[in-house]
């Protein structure tokens, strides 16, 4: 696979364009982020939107779907389905504490031209080697590598749970994120490949956007320590999404991924995350 994946980025701009105010975003939602008493259960969607939160476009895939609980251990769903436009599934919690509920994805978007004609190819990492005919030639490709998870706690946060994983752009919050409050500071923090990413660029939007006609995006820059604050403006569901690297003109932060810089990655991939969280009114 390697060989086929070009250092150029060309790639990102036939086949990724940036996020703008119509975009389709990814998101993880769950009916509750706080939960008490014994054995209770939450559902969770899975959507890809215009809108944040209302299911107008296609099902969020629950390929790779994990579900890890406070002490570390991996559960299953129930009652999954998927329909044209939102996947769902029930979790009952069987222990007090934090759960990370996360989509990884590993996606290859390939052009090529073969006898004459340009092809494309769409489909697994593991998969592109064999699929694209040996005699394929301008081969361009781009790895997108993407997380999209939320976060659901019982009676009490375990702070344990909040640790990268050390894979791919992760955004951690630094406190229990099922105590957010309106008109309050929350500090996280990016990581990528377990690192403390500087410099990433953070969007923060709102829920309900359908029914404001705009976004009320707000950004967000990581320090030194890969660190940044967000103070909530209302209680709402928030959506809170970056990619990597950032698209600018070659030679700047770094120049091209893959060769140099603080967090040099491979060539002609992307990352990008998408975490949701609750805030509430007091």
């Amino acid at each position: 696979m390697k060989r086929l994946i070009l250092p150029s980025l060309l790639a990102l701009s036939l086949l990724a364009p940036p996020l703008t105010a119509q975009a389709h975003r990814s998101w993880l939602l769950s009916s509750q982020s706080f939960l008490t008493g014994k054995n209770p259960t939450v559902s969770i969607d899975g959507s890809v939107s215009d809108n944040l939160f209302q299911t107008d476009a296609f099902a969020l895939k629950l390929d790779g779907l994990t579900i890890t609980a406070p002490d570390g251990s991996q559960l299953q769903p129930q009652d999954v389905t998927t329909s044209k436009q939102r996947s769902s599934f029930d979790l009952t919690l069987p222990q007090p504490g934090t759960y990370r509920i996360a989509v990884p994805g590993d996606t290859v978007m390939a052009s090529y031209r073969l006898n004459g004609e340009m092809q494309r190819f769409r489909g697994a990492a593991v998969d592109m080697a064999s699929q694209i005919p040996a005699g394929a030639t301008d081969v361009r490709a781009l790895h997108v590598l993407s997380r999209f998870e939320t976060w659901v706690t019982l009676d009490a946060p375990t702070p344990d749970a909040l640790k990268p994983v050390g894979q791919g752009l992760e955004i951690i919050p630094l406190s229990d994120p099922s105590a957010y409050a309106a008109g309050e500071a929350a500090s996280f923090r990016a990581y990528m490949d377990g690192k403390p990413l500087e410099g990433l660029m953070v969007q923060i939007i709102p829920g309900g956007v359908r029914y404001r006609g705009d976004l009320k995006e707000t950004d967000a820059t990581t320090d030194a320590n890969g660190a940044f604050t967000v103070t909530w403006p209302i209680a709402q569901m928030y959506w809170i999404g970056a990619s990597y690297p950032p698209r600018e003109p070659e030679g700047e932060h770094g120049g091209k991924p893959g060769e140099g810089g603080a967090h040099p990655v491979e060539p002609g991939a992307r990352y990008s995350y998408a975490g949701t969280f609750e805030v509430m009114p007091f």
